[in-house]
């Protein structure tokens, strides 16, 4: 499959990262030698330097026979006219762009056959979707929700209170008193697929698989006090903020917000009624004190640093406030924040991508392709959901007579609405959602392909 990607900036690299690495033709286009040099010094893709809105750039870029084209640079104007450009110049392009600006939303939606698009997509929104959810339900570092939200892969992080500590998982729902499935261990940096005998550490991050249902039995069981959130505290004043703030009105939460620019705080007050916007220095601790930090329920930390963002969220953490979410753009360390008690990181590049790459792969199979892929074990696994569609040869048999392939697991089974962790006499059946986690390198496109031939 040939791919251009036009805008070569955050989410952009990190694409031609996970693309190239996947093995598709990758052709990027940007103004910036610089960064072109950067990325085909690194992987294996080719380069355009212009305009990716005027014809003859994405005419050198090979946008004539190209499959795919995803616009996203940091102009949403640039990003619809690219679009639109590709497509009138090649008809059967499917085309993806990054649209971010508020005002656009309805009318990009409204018009989305006008502008030729097949996607659009928003890492800010997309960012403060999976702030909320996470706010929802304190006590998980991260959630990924499966199945119309009824199974979810929850990250919790075992430390030295844990009564997780020691524990092997083979006693596991001893310990907890309610069914999970323990689909992927993160420690010291490696991923692993474990089985009954593996020991849990301090220290690791585990991903776990679970009813909806199940996870406040889960919590509860662990003795992790989650307090329902009513209080936030925002700092920063971006889009992530603003889409947050806007969400958390509506959900009844209180709000105060902390922008330095006084102007922008104005614009701020004006779309947010209901929040209180401060116009100081998050940085400064005494500002913080000010408002009251250790009275707050959650602190976010959304500025458009990542070194100031890492600061505030210690703060945050050393000082008592229950739960602390940190969002990161460019820090790429993963190993190097996981030993930072910064509370839940969100990365809006990568929850982009995931969205992204299942439409990739929706391409290549138009019948069984994914319904959703999340990465997950910081980027060293993936969780993919299948929808059953027609009977197929591993359908009605018991897992325990089929062959799945190695570091793959079966992590969930969905039939008509009641979700299951499956074990050897579990089937799969026309028409039930299937959720997988993979540590492989190669690419699941299908529910087929876990299987061996």
């Amino acid at each position: 499959m040939k791919i251009i990607i036009a805008g070569v900036g955050k989410v952009g690299s990190t694409l031609t990262r996970q693309l190239s690495a996947s093995g598709y033709d990758i052709t990027l286009i940007d103004v910036k030698q610089q960064v072109l040099e950067a990325n085909v010094e690194k992987y294996d893709v080719m380069a355009v330097l212009g305009n990716c809105a005027t014809m003859e750039t994405l005419l050198q870029a090979g946008v004539n026979d190209a499959d795919l084209l995803i616009a996203m640079t940091g102009a949403d104007e640039l990003n619809l006219l690219c679009s639109m450009t590709a497509h009138g110049i090649n008809p059967n392009i499917h085309t993806i762009a990054r649209i971010c600006n508020p005002d656009y939303t309805d009318q990009v939606y409204k018009m989305q056959k006008t502008f030729a698009l097949s996607l659009t997509v928003n890492p800010e929104k997309q960012a403060a979707i999976e702030i909320e959810r996470l706010l929802k339900f304190p006590g998980f570092l991260k959630r990924d929700s499966f199945a119309k939200g009824r199974v979810e892969i929850v990250e919790l992080r075992v430390d030295e209170r844990s009564r997780l500590s020691n524990v092997a998982l083979s006693e596991l729902n001893r310990v907890i008193k309610c069914r999970v499935l323990v689909c992927a261990v993160l420690r010291r940096g490696d991923v692993v697929a474990p089985d009954g005998s593996f020991v849990l550490r301090e220290g690791d991050r585990i991903f776990v698989t679970a009813s909806t249902e199940s996870l406040a039995t889960l919590l509860d069981n662990l003795g992790i006090i989650t307090k329902k959130v009513n209080h936030v505290m925002i700092c920063g004043g971006g889009r992530v903020s603003y889409y947050l703030a806007q969400q958390l009105e509506k959900d009844g939460m209180t709000v105060r917000l902390i922008e330095k620019d006084p102007k922008h705080c104005e614009e701020l007050a004006a779309l947010l009624p209901k929040t209180e916007i401060i116009n100081d220095d998050a940085s400064n601790t005494f500002v913080l004190k000010r408002e009251n930090l250790e009275s707050c329920d959650a602190l976010v930390t959304a500025t458009g640093m990542d070194e100031l963002n890492m600061i505030i969220s210690l703060y945050g953490t050393k000082h008592g406030v229950s739960q602390v979410i940190t969002k990161l753009g460019h820090m790429e360390n993963g190993s190097m924040i996981d030993q930072l008690p910064i509370g839940s990181t969100i990365w809006p590049k990568d929850l982009c991508c995931n969205g992204i790459v299942r439409y990739i792969r929706a391409m290549h199979n138009q019948t069984g392709a994914a319904v959703s892929v999340h990465s997950i074990a910081d980027g060293k696994a993936e969780a993919i959901e299948f929808h059953v569609e027609e009977k197929k040869p591993y359908c009605d048999k018991p897992l325990k007579n089929m062959k799945v392939k190695q570091n793959i697991l079966v992590a969930c089974i969905t039939h008509g609405g009641v979700t299951e962790l499956p074990g050897g006499d579990s089937v799969i059946r026309e028409g039930d959602t299937v959720v997988v986690v993979t540590t492989r390198n190669d690419i699941i496109y299908k529910l087929d392909d876990i299987f061996e031939a």
